[in-house]
């Protein structure tokens, strides 16, 4: 375990920044599985309709054809819920819940944190828009959701126009992000290493430290991994960033075999 990370975490000084790789463990729908219920809900082939755009632009078509995302949000939330879902079966969830995390930012859209907060007895802050940042309390965890939720149509990150807002950086969401990612260490777990949030992100936050007498206090932030890249290890590097490449395989088994050795044997758990 890189001693620098496991000392953020003894000190409440790590966040997690958890993407989609996590709900993965549930087996909850994938983007492809989206798009093709897209292409249907507008009359196409699914596999034909994969090939005239990114997912984002798909998901942009579909918005512009409906006018909202209505019916696809309701879908998609029935989808991502199901009842046969146990999440107090998932290790990945409970290692999270039961984590010494300071905050958690998911670009998630589903419940599965919080459901899993609850299931495990821990007191959590919901964050999906600026009402909510008005009504946290001291002392709790915050679960911000950095794409929305489903209870807020508002808040959704999901087709181009959205996403491109969101790389703006500059709503009352992305302010608090930047000021915890300058004053704590960010782990990120389920995420490609492709993912162009990330990379945005942590490219502008590096300007900003660039300009700064104290650039050489910023916390570092990992990215765990069960694929060599040395291309995005140098690039990623640059940033702030370390990557931590698990020897496992299996992307889930990788994660829960990490999850395990930073929160139960570090003997922090809550």
């Amino acid at each position: 375990m890189n001693a620098e990370l496991l000392q953020a975490y003894c000190t409440n000084k790590l966040m997690l920044f958890v993407g989609a790789g996590v709900s993965a463990n549930l087996k909850l729908p994938t983007w492809d599985e989206l798009i093709a219920h897209i292409a249907r809900e507008l009359g196409y082939d699914p596999k034909i309709f994969a090939t005239y755009g990114t997912p984002l632009a798909l998901a942009e078509y579909y918005i512009k054809k409906k006018g909202s995302l209505g019916a696809l949000r309701s879908w998609m939330d029935r989808e991502w819920h199901k009842t046969t879902t146990d999440v107090t079966q998932s290790d990945i969830h409970r290692l999270i819940a039961e984590g010494q995390f300071s905050r958690i930012y998911t670009t998630n859209y589903d419940r599965w944190l919080e459901l899993a907060h609850k299931a495990f007895g821990v007191a959590y802050d919901r964050i999906a828009n600026v009402a909510d940042l008005a009504n946290t309390s001291e002392g709790r965890r915050q679960i911000i959701k950095f794409h929305g939720d489903f209870d807020d149509d508002a808040t959704i990150v999901l087709g181009e126009t959205s996403y491109f807002q969101r790389l703006n950086y500059d709503s009352p969401l992305d302010i608090k992000l930047s000021h915890d990612v300058l004053c704590n260490s960010v782990l990120f777990i389920g995420y490609s290493l492709s993912d162009i949030n990330i990379r945005l992100m942590f490219s502008r936050l590096t300007q900003m430290w660039g300009h700064s007498s104290l650039a050489s206090t910023r916390p570092k932030s990992y990215f765990l991994t069960n694929r060599p890249n040395p291309v995005a290890k140098e690039v990623l590097g640059q940033w702030g960033i370390e990557m931590i490449i698990s020897e496992e395989d299996d992307p889930k088994q990788a994660l829960t075999d990490f999850l395990r050795q930073l929160v139960d044997e570090s003997g922090t758990t809550r």
